[in-house]
């Protein structure tokens, strides 16, 4: 990524074309924006992680959703599932899974656990890292997650790959507030299928989190929607 974040993130917004909003507009416009393909974008809180996330229903993300995030974010592309999918393909807590000194005694600062699971590629992929790639895995993670029932994860799945798995808290919002749990309650108020990509948006001036002024600047210059997650919490919690 070269530049501000994002193509001039710190320059002033242009007005939007959706005049003053309320909470509830802003949730009922991200709604539809998940429905329709459309990324969203979601700030946790200050006090939290403090990062904005671009967050897709998985069943939008092509390669150029993809290109998307690893240019206009820049941070980890992953896909978050919830609890029960999860459960429902036998995939655990990545510290769970891994006995190694290192993956115990975490002091996250912002939370008591990660929603860490393990890391994957679909099997008709080639390396897993080009656009096409992450996307067909992406866009198959979000099929198997509307059908648990029907798919076998391991056959169309292998591990190690290229897209990091979350896996939500079993009580969502009610036990966790990160962007694994938002992303999945607004998948849910749009009646989507339990899986969505979450990327952070990063300031390439800074090397931080884009704060909220520009990460809100980059949603109105694009005609994205942008969320607050004390909206999402009084709204979906």
């Amino acid at each position: 990524m070269t530049g501000t974040n994002h193509r001039g993130a710190r320059s002033n917004a242009r007005e939007g074309d959706h005049g003053p909003t309320t909470p509830t507009d802003s949730i009922d416009r991200a709604l539809e924006s998940l429905r329709t393909g459309e990324p969203v974008l979601v700030h946790d809180a200050a006090d939290r992680e403090g990062e904005t996330d671009l967050i897709y229903h998985a069943d939008a993300v092509t390669p150029e959703a993809v290109s998307r995030l690893r240019n206009d974010a820049g941070g980890l592309i992953c896909v978050a599932l919830a609890h029960e999918i999860a459960e429902a393909f036998d995939l655990p807590f990545y510290t769970e899974e891994v006995d190694h000194p290192a993956s115990g005694g975490h002091d996250l600062g912002y939370d008591e656990r990660s929603s860490f699971s393990l890391t994957v590629n679909h099997r008709d992929t080639y390396t897993g890292i080009t656009d096409n790639d992450r996307s067909l895995t992406i866009r198959s993670l979000g099929e198997a997650a509307a059908t648990p029932e029907e798919t076998t994860f391991s056959e169309q799945f292998r591990v190690p790959g290229h897209v990091h798995l979350l896996k939500a808290a079993p009580d969502l919002l009610a036990q966790r507030e990160g962007h694994t749990e938002l992303g999945i309650a607004l998948a849910d108020a749009a009646d989507l299928s339990p899986a969505v990509v979450v990327c952070e948006m990063l300031d390439d001036e800074t090397g931080e989190a884009l704060s909220p002024v520009d990460a809100r600047a980059y949603a109105e210059r694009h005609d994205f929607a942008y969320l607050e997650g004390k909206d999402v919490l009084e709204r979906l919690g």
